[in-house]
């Protein structure tokens, strides 16, 4: 005979269903619904720093967000009850932001200004990708990690010429032009450096020979090239994975990611996408 559940143990599984549940129709609304506060809560901090909005619905926004702080506070409850394992999930990631999203209002009750860290919600739309639990979703982020992890030790070795080069051209900027011009010391050179590589040129230190103009032309010129060196190697990994078969021999569907379907299939026999 099977053991009765409590009240308390079916009101756990039900809520457990609903939280955790990405599957589920409940499941995925009540995701969507958390999304939309967390969107709404993260703009309510950005119009607060707008003064003269804030002078004119001051009172709204703070009830807006203790409705939100309300509403995660209960959430966050609700996630620890209705696991069998809760510190597996306070000390976990989403766990920690989960709790950081909450606190920021409590604590302005007793510091002013604390309030504005709310924007740490922001990072509770991460659980987007727990929705786009798709998988065709999923099949895309996997090649973008392979190809991350295939690139990581190009990519480092690239990193490394980049810092060099800007260690050298910096330091002879601050040959070339001195402090008269700004570049007051190897290490601000090497600020100007890396803000003309990166073609951003914020104007707050420049080149005032012809010598140091010729060299800032030569790094605005670099500069591009050396924005487009990490791209290409992410992408001819990516180009590469999307062609190499799977452990399976076939090369996953683009349409759900598939592998165990027929050799001779022209269709996709999960989602009908055609080869």
């Amino acid at each position: 005979m099977g053991e009765v559940k409590s009240q308390y143990d079916i009101f756990r599984q039900k809520v457990h269903i609903i939280i955790y549940g990405t599957s589920t129709k409940a499941g995925r609304l009540f995701d969507l619904i958390l999304l939309g506060l967390i969107l709404l809560s993260v703009v309510l901090v950005m119009m607060e720093t707008v003064n003269s909005f804030d002078l004119k619905y001051h009172f709204e926004l703070v009830t807006l967000e203790w409705i939100i702080t309300i509403f995660f506070t209960v959430e966050y409850i609700l996630r620890i009850i209705s696991i069998d394992k809760p510190w597996k999930y306070i000390f976990s990631f989403y766990g920690i932001i989960d709790l950081l999203a909450i606190m920021p209002m409590y604590l302005s009750i007793f510091f002013l200004g604390t309030s504005i860290f709310s924007v740490v919600r922001s990072l509770r739309l991460l659980r987007l990708f727990k929705i786009l639990n798709h998988p065709q979703f999923t099949n895309q982020s996997v090649q973008l990690k392979q190809a991350i992890n295939a690139s990581r030790g190009k990519i480092v070795v690239f990193i490394y010429f980049v810092l060099i080069i800007t260690i050298i051209i910096g330091s002879l900027m601050y040959i070339v032009e001195g402090k008269e011009s700004g570049f007051t010391s190897i290490p601000a050179s090497i600020y100007w450096t890396i803000v003309t590589l990166t073609t951003v040129g914020y104007g707050d230190i420049s080149p005032v020979t012809p010598l140091g103009q010729f060299i800032a032309s030569f790094v605005m010129i670099l500069g591009y090239g050396i924005i487009a060196v990490p791209t290409g190697i992410v992408t001819a990994e990516i180009a590469k994975n999307s062609q190499k078969p799977t452990t399976s021999g076939h090369t996953p569907c683009e349409g759900c990611g598939a592998e165990d379907y027929p050799t001779d299939a022209n269709y996709c026999p999960r989602c009908g996408h055609k080869f």
